[in-house]
């Protein structure tokens, strides 16, 4: 059975709205490719944006979520792209859990550790990190960085975790290449976001995807609500982190093998952020993080 959401619509100043070669707009066109007119009927509007990519998905209030799941690839990566909301979350008493997919051993070359060392940096840096923001139950599943699939064997590893969370709500990347912001789409990331949404629907749900997490270790299948991804092309939710940023730049200064060398850290991800609030029409000054909101209930 599937939960009704609500669905709201948002114009974008940029860019401006597609025309026909006739100079129509192009959503009149597909009215009429659609048999519809033109109407202020909501449903209609709704549609309409919808099929045209402009509807936008309203996340589930915090106060109906007990538990969020932070799924990425790298150690960093949920800190650089969502840590701001993260904590805020975290501040409702929402319960966080972080799964890092890969040992994080091709990141730091700047660093001065060896290749070898990295994981065990990585992993402490990444649970200090967690401790900043107030959370605790970290997970890495250890596989390679740089050689990161989204196989059937790291679908089960994410399965896994969900059933054991159970959370409501999972913060994981966008499995879709953002042409925008190339360091957004490392193959990676791609991979972790792909091999999650797998996870999320149907694995995760179904009691006979990979009986044995139910058979031998218990796990009961579960069903998350919604899905939130960093790194889209074509984010629809932005949340306002301006009171929240000082927790952002204590847990990346954590990864100090990652930004140890940034001397402009703070202001490139305060550029970053009143960036993204422009996108989302908040106001001057103001720092956001953007996110893709998927209904998976």
């Amino acid at each position: 059975m599937y939960a009704m959401r609500r669905v709201r619509t948002r114009v974008f100043p940029d860019p401006a709205p597609a025309t026909t070669k006739s100079g129509e707009p192009a959503w009149e066109t597909a009215f009429c490719c659609w048999g519809l007119s033109p109407s202020s009927n909501g449903s209609v509007v709704v549609m309409a944006g919808s099929l045209l990519g402009l509807a936008v998905m309203e996340p589930l209030a915090d106060s109906e979520i007990k538990r969020v799941l932070v799924i990425n690839a790298h150690p960093d990566d949920s800190d650089f792209g969502a840590s701001g909301t993260i904590a805020q979350w975290v501040q409702k008493g929402i319960e966080v859990s972080y799964v890092l997919c890969t040992n994080g051993d091709q990141g730091g070359e700047e660093s001065g550790f060896t290749k070898e060392e990295m994981p065990a940096v990585r992993q402490r840096e990444q649970r200090a990190a967690c401790k900043a923001l107030g959370i605790s139950d970290v997970t890495f599943l250890n596989y390679v960085d740089g050689h990161l699939e989204p196989t059937i064997a790291l679908r089960k590893d994410i399965v896994r975790q969900i059933r054991r969370v159970q959370p409501d709500r999972i913060v994981c990347q966008s499995p879709e290449r953002n042409w925008e912001r190339i360091g957004a789409s490392h193959p990676d990331h791609l991979a972790a976001g792909e091999a999650t949404i797998q996870a999320v629907y149907p694995d995760a749900r179904n009691p006979f995807a990979f009986t044995d997490l139910l058979e031998k270790e218990n796990l009961q299948p579960w069903r998350t609500k919604e899905v939130w991804m960093q790194g889209h092309a074509h984010p629809d939710h932005f949340v306002d982190i301006t009171d929240t940023f000082h927790f952002k730049i204590a847990a990346l200064k954590e990864h100090a093998s990652q930004t140890g060398h940034m001397e402009n850290l703070e202001e490139m991800l305060r550029e970053w952020g009143q960036r993204n609030a422009g996108m989302g029409q908040l106001p001057e000054g103001r720092i956001a993080e953007a996110f893709k909101i998927v209904n998976t209930n």
